[in-house]
């Protein structure tokens, strides 16, 4: 839908204008701010929206202080992706990355710091950007979306340093391992490519699709968090072949030690034949999780998987392949997970949660949502 506002609109008009707005409204990202007080939401009319987290947990809060501090036009399309930097926020739309300065972006009518696009082919393509990946080490931005590349952006000169070649259909999420110069990509071809930065070339490849567990029309991965390993959890051969997980055989993987091991062995992966835990370094699916709706975001918290996606509910899955809980929000449909950890601000630690509709759940904790935020 596009965002077309008439020159010259009376009042009540505007009024019914704003609200078909609302009524139509998807937001596609959200970004935590460094200090971690505000939330940044874009929508797919190309607006972001700053909320004050503090000021809508305090103790004093009113409605109005569940609706933003500032919106402004970012894009002339959908937002489809945010990072936050230490001082930035970044925002990508149709073929263009964009950037403010978080200390200014408070002050109504605050111009973009710089935009930047990549090396296209043609200058008639633009294809949408659907993910963006900070590379703090190297100070780099990773973007991929409808190009079918990963382009790697130097943030420090703007300079596009190098494009990623390997998938044949449209990428939708990146993940960084952070140990090492890795980066992940899951893509619409059915794979999840696996790229050394250091030399530019891909390392490894995971056909997800070869491993379908039920029929699904289209094998599309649409969920890449950050990736994590158990201590110890090498599967007995009894339970290396693909197949569904019940909750009764979880007893003969749990892991030895409680905790995570920063080398980084294992990922989620959602969209395809079924969400599934994957063992990285020996492309094995180790947990097929028993949901038969899309999951379009997955991330790891402490000993869970949360993942959202058809329908209206945060999923909290055990990493045996239990479903824990099933938390409804607002929305029939959920695009974005955002978890707050930032340690400057503790009490503002929440999930966000948002999808098709103008709201932004908040959940104090995993067990309700606590209200919402609005457009």
């Amino acid at each position: 839908m596009d965002r077309v506002v008439p020159q010259a609109v009376p009042l009540g008009q505007m009024e019914v204008f704003q609200a078909l707005q609302r009524l139509h409204m998807t937001v596609f990202s959200q970004s935590v701010s460094p200090c971690g007080k505000f939330l940044a939401a874009g929508n797919n009319y190309g607006q972001i929206a700053i909320f004050s987290l503090s000021a809508a947990l305090s103790s004093e809060a009113k409605e109005e202080s569940k609706k933003p501090v500032v919106t402004f036009q970012a894009h002339d399309g959908p937002v489809y992706s945010m990072v936050s930097t230490d001082r930035q926020l970044v925002s990508a739309g149709d073929g263009e990355v964009k950037a403010w300065l978080w200390a200014e972006i408070l002050k109504k009518g605050s111009k973009e710091l710089w935009r930047c696009q990549p090396p296209y082919r043609t200058s008639l393509e633009v294809p949408e950007i659907n993910s963006l990946l900070l590379v703090p080490k190297e100070n780099s931005l990773i973007l991929a979306g409808g190009d079918c590349q990963l382009h790697t952006m130097d943030l420090e000169t703007g300079a596009f340093t190098r494009a990623l070649r390997g998938h044949t259909d449209y990428i939708h999420c990146l993940a960084l391992r952070e140990r090492s110069p890795e980066v992940l990509s899951g893509g619409e071809d059915g794979a999840v490519r696996l790229w050394d930065l250091r030399t530019a070339k891909e390392v490894q490849t995971i056909e997800v699709y070869k491993h379908e567990v039920r029929p699904c029309p289209s094998p599309i991965l649409l969920a890449l968090p950050q990736l994590l390993c158990i201590r110890n959890s090498l599967l007995p051969p009894s339970r290396s072949a693909p197949g569904p997980t019940t909750g009764a055989g979880s007893d003969a993987w749990q892991p030895t030690q409680t905790g995570w091991d920063p080398c980084l062995s294992g990922q989620v992966c959602g969209g395809g034949p079924a969400l599934t835990l994957w063992h990285l370094r020996s492309s094995t699916p180790t947990t097929i999780f028993p949901m038969r709706a899309p999951q379009k975001h997955v991330t790891f918290y402490q000993d869970l998987i949360l993942s959202a996606g058809q329908g209206p509910c945060v999923n909290q899955w055990q990493l045996s392949g239990e479903l824990k809980a099933q938390v409804p929000g607002s929305s029939p449909g959920l695009l974005s997970l955002s978890l707050n950890q930032q340690p400057a601000a503790p009490e503002c630690k929440v999930l966000t949660a948002a999808g098709n509709s103008c709201r932004v759940d908040v959940f104090t904790n995993l067990g309700y949502r606590a209200f919402s935020l609005s457009f």
